[in-house]
């Protein structure tokens, strides 16, 4: 199993302070200067950075880090992160897409939304693109989703490129009144779907943090997991491990025990049973943090992996 980044939105705020050297010339102004320094990483620069920086081997990219891109700017990153041996995997589009609707218009438009979105992941040399289905409150629902789907996969499998359906993200969780009528909330209703899509290029996309709010979180990874060709190790928040505390039951507080290079666990859920659960059905593909907390994300992402490669036996690698 991989250890890959999940490179979403928030790649500006984990490169920030982590910038390019500033070239010295005394013809320059200070204040020229001081802003290059501070100057995020481009994204052509993010690939070497996770593979050289982060110990990891892989990068999920969403769709938003590529708002104006061209082909000639998909494969400057594309050429980037093969010299950097650490390939594009996921492209994910984060904004749920109008699959299921009875609007014909909205879902043509979502079908060549994603078909444009699968475009760019083989461009990207991306093996998957993940898109998340807007539920809709209507009875045939399910077979407009599928049928959609089925449009997409038909560009998809051309390309070579697999479709996973992400469930919904824990904000829209929150806010739903109807979740017992939700496309892919639960596991089943998730897999059932997929089933009736048919076809070798379909799958599911698992995220942790979705998992977490479930009644039975490694349950649910256990029956999403099989069908994924790449899964979300979403993380949040670290926090300080009180000195003799006994390990946390399974489902609350990580009870992995922190290295010394990690002296915080994950305060939300538990990561090394998380990452447990997604071996013991026999995931040997790609895991990729996710890192969702507050303060330096770089510290987040190290500090994940750090747990994850405790929790699965992996080699660890110094960064």
């Amino acid at each position: 199993m991989l250890l890959t980044l999940a490179a979403s939105s928030f790649a500006a705020r984990l490169t920030a302070g982590r910038s390019k050297p500033a070239r010295s010339s005394r013809s320059s102004k200070a204040k020229a200067e001081t802003a290059e320094a501070v100057q995020p990483l481009a994204l052509e620069d993010l690939p070497r950075f996770t593979r050289n920086e982060l110990g990891l081997f892989g990068l999920n990219l969403s769709t938003d880090l590529l708002v104006g891109a061209d082909l000639k700017k998909l494969d400057a990153v594309r050429d980037a992160a093969d010299k950097a041996s650490c390939p594009c995997l996921v492209l994910v589009e984060r904004t749920p897409q109008e699959l299921a609707t009875e609007d014909e218009a909205l879902g043509a438009a979502a079908v060549d939304r994603l078909t444009r979105v699968v475009q760019a992941a083989s461009r990207l040399g991306c093996n998957s693109v993940a898109v998340t289905i807007e539920d809709a409150a209507h009875a045939d629902a399910f077979d407009f989703a599928a049928e959609r789907v089925r449009m997409v996969l038909a560009k998809a499998e051309k390309l070579e490129v697999n479709v996973l359906l992400a469930p919904p993200q824990p904000s829209a969780i929150s806010r739903s009144n109807q979740a017992e009528d939700s496309l892919t909330l639960e596991p089943d209703r998730l897999t059932e779907l997929i089933k009736k899509v048919g076809g070798f290029r379909i799958g599911t996309f698992p995220d942790f943090q979705t998992a977490s709010k479930s009644p039975d979180a490694l349950l649910y990874l256990r029956r999403l997991v099989p069908y994924a060709a790449a899964v979300s190790a979403s993380v949040e928040d670290f926090a300080p491990a009180s000195a003799g505390s006994p390990p946390a039951a399974s489902g609350t507080k990580n009870a992995a025990k922190p290295s010394p290079k990690a002296p915080l666990f994950h305060g939300s859920y538990n990561l090394h049973d998380y990452a447990k659960a997604v071996e013991s059905v026999g995931f040997t593909q790609t895991l990729a943090i996710d890192y969702r907390g507050s303060g330096d994300a770089v510290q987040g992402v190290t500090l994940a992996r750090q747990i994850l490669e405790s929790a699965l036996g992996l080699e660890v690698v110094e960064s």
